[in-house]
């Protein structure tokens, strides 16, 4: 019976490939986990950031059409003096 070694050596084998492929498996689900926590972090940050960028676009488009008005209108027509 000179196979029986052979044979319990492969199944050892097996075991410890089944049970390192387990391990794999559940660090994966964790890695998958912190990425999809990363990613959603992430967009949200970009979101805030771009709806910044167009408030800010809009404020400086409205200065720019506010620019062309005269000053004393808002100041009760007297040009600023009481």
């Amino acid at each position: 019976m000179p196979y029986l070694p052979i044979a319990v050596l492969a199944l050892a084998g097996l075991v410890l490939l089944g049970l390192a492929l387990v391990r794999l498996v559940s660090g994966l689900g964790r890695v998958r986990a912190a990425l999809a926590a990363a990613k959603t972090t992430f967009g949200d940050k970009t979101g805030f950031l771009r709806a910044r960028s167009a408030a800010i676009g809009v404020a400086l488009a409205e200065r720019k059409r506010s620019a062309g008005r005269v000053p004393s209108t808002r100041r009760m027509q007297t040009g600023g003096r009481p």
